[in-house]
């Protein structure tokens, strides 16, 4: 009992010491609620749950929970072009929205122009189409980006992309150093689930840990490395294999930092992750759970962090786009509430929530505006920041963290064993080029395919309580003008500019490509030059080639 005490005495002094915001903190009926709750007996479990705020961080990275600052809501928004969606932006912060999180079209994702004939037809549609540092200032037009943090949902590109947003940063007025946000750039992800890269492995890695030495020196507040279980989750792996995968991911990015000579505690904290909220709502909160007692554990024994920062595993989360159906799709409404709500019982930093209609189309604006008051209402009614890790202690939640800590520690001994060399970097290239993870990710999501279709797997309005009277849904619908227009401002752009700077500063990044040198100086001079995605990209396939998955029977 003196090890609880001595705990519980420890938590009170650093949440004492913590800004607080002030409001009463009560449920609905008056009655107060003690921040924390812990056993008031001895309990052989609790060396591994902990206390709010300290190692190993089971449940939750501050002493204060929710009570200190409650999560960003990060709606993903994106569609048409520029200026369209710098309008939805201004919307969606004037609602109440903490922070903005960019969806990019799939010519801009594939590091293509949108005059490129592989384009065609796409610009626009799935996100917002960005060629050049003018439609990055077009972007956050009247945003002022020194006071916004901002993630980029991007990887294969995402160097470009990210010089293109400090470049539209300096235009403002805003030095680069006072920038906060987060790029996603995890490439380990495109090969194992979503497929979208440039290169080759290897020469992504050389851009990866070029921004991770550049951000780590120039940009501290910025996290340059949004490792991303999402995309996994979303391809159809369970979620011990999302859990698994995307620390693995996480720990050879560690193991890049720590090749390049970085100081694991300058550059760790500067690592993000990005996780699934799917339907399963008591597993969704314990693999949350298990995720930063895992990277805590690993940052500290595996890789010598010191510091606490560098053994937080901060995340952001989207709700399951994979879970909501076309059928009866007001039913999502309730999904994405549940799901949100798992993904603020398990502690997240920052959160959006899908709308009913993103199964269809891009989210129209109605469908939006419930995604966000979705939030609002967990936030400001429900009364669950009141209390952190509220389901610490129960016995069914902990048993859950347990099984999916040992899951996922299995899986890790797997990837490292299939390596030449035992690190957790080779065992990841060996399994993307065997399709090892591929396939994992395909087996289990035939088992739950087989399942619905079997029907042991219920989803309302799909295979079960089908019968409905809702109306067909007026969809989001992305015109053929927006590709025309597009085009004839990218023309008029290229026309516009100095032509001979801008090969002179492709042709000096091509020569630090192949030297040794940091290529995120050059790429920026770049984008100032109003060199495009596609030009900045078509030089370095040209110096790197390209990467075919191989083929896997």
């Amino acid at each position: 009992m003196d090890e609880i005490n001595s705990g519980r005495a420890r938590w009170q002094a650093r949440f004492d010491a913590a800004p607080k915001r002030d409001r009463e903190f009560r449920t609905l009926s008056g009655l107060p609620v003690d921040p924390v709750y812990g056993p008031e007996a001895p309990d052989p479990r609790f060396g591994r749950i902990g206390w709010p705020g300290e190692f190993p961080f089971t449940r939750g990275l501050h002493p204060t929970g929710y009570r200190g600052r409650p999560w960003t809501i990060r709606q993903f928004a994106g569609f048409g072009n520029a200026r369209q969606t710098n309008e939805r932006y201004k919307m969606i912060l004037g609602a109440g929205g903490g922070g903005l999180s960019v969806a990019f079209d799939m010519p801009t994702l594939m590091g293509r122009d949108s005059d490129d004939a592989r384009s065609l037809g796409e610009v626009g549609h799935c996100g917002v189409a960005i060629d050049s540092a003018l439609d990055m200032d077009l972007l956050f037009e009247g945003i002022p980006l020194g006071d916004v943090t901002t993630s980029m949902t991007i990887s294969g590109p995402a160097v470009p992309i990210f010089c293109m947003y400090v470049v539209a940063a300096e235009r403002q007025g805003v030095p680069a150093r006072a920038l906060n946000g987060t790029l996603q750039t995890d490439i380990f992800k495109e090969y194992i689930a979503q497929k979208e890269w440039l290169f080759a492995p290897e020469p992504h890695l050389r851009l990866i840990g070029d921004l991770m030495e550049y951000c780590a020196a120039e940009i501290p507040a910025y996290k340059p490395l949004s490792v991303s279980g999402y995309h996994i989750r979303e391809a159809g792996s369970t979620a011990a294999q999302e859990l698994a995968f995307t620390l693995a991911d996480g720990f050879g990015y560690v193991e890049l930092g720590l090749s390049r000579g970085l100081d694991v505690d300058v550059f760790a904290p500067g690592l993000s992750f990005f996780f699934d909220a799917h339907i399963d709502f008591f597993e969704e909160i314990a693999k949350f759970r298990a995720a930063r007692r895992i990277w805590a554990r690993w940052m500290r024994d595996v890789y010598g962090a010191k510091s606490e920062k560098a053994q937080w595993l901060r995340f952001h989360t989207q709700t399951a786009g994979v879970s909501l159906t076309a059928q009866q799709p007001d039913n999502n409404i309730v999904r994405t509430a549940v799901e949100a709500l798992a993904a603020v019982l398990g502690g997240t930093q920052s959160l959006h929530t899908n709308a009913l209609d993103e199964v269809l189309a891009l989210p129209s604006a109605k469908a939006a505006e419930i995604a966000l008051r979705t939030q609002q209402v967990i936030m400001e009614e429900t009364e669950v920041v009141n209390v952190a890790d509220p389901l610490g202690g129960s016995w069914y939640v902990e048993a859950l963290t347990d099984r999916l800590e040992e899951e996922a520690e299995a899986i890790f001994t797997k990837i490292r064993e299939m390596g030449p060399d035992g690190t957790m970097t080779g065992g990841i290239l060996r399994g993307i080029e065997d399709g090892w993870f591929m396939s994992e990710i395909a087996e289990a999501a035939f088992d739950y395919q087989r399942k619905l279709e079997k029907g042991e797997k219920k989803i309302v309005g799909v295979n079960c309580h089908t019968a409905t009277t809702e109306e067909p849904l007026e969809i989001l619908r992305i015109s053929h003008e927006v590709e025309k227009e597009q085009n004839r401002v990218l023309a008029a752009r290229r026309a516009a500019r100095d032509q001979a700077a801008v090969d002179a500063s492709l042709r000096e990044l091509v020569e630090v490509a192949r030297g040794t040198g940091n290529m995120v100086p050059p790429m920026i001079e770049c984008a100032r030059r109003e060199a495009t995605l596609g030009e900045i990209c078509d030089v370095l396939r040209e110096e790197w080639g390209t990467y075919t998955e191989p083929p896997r029977f």
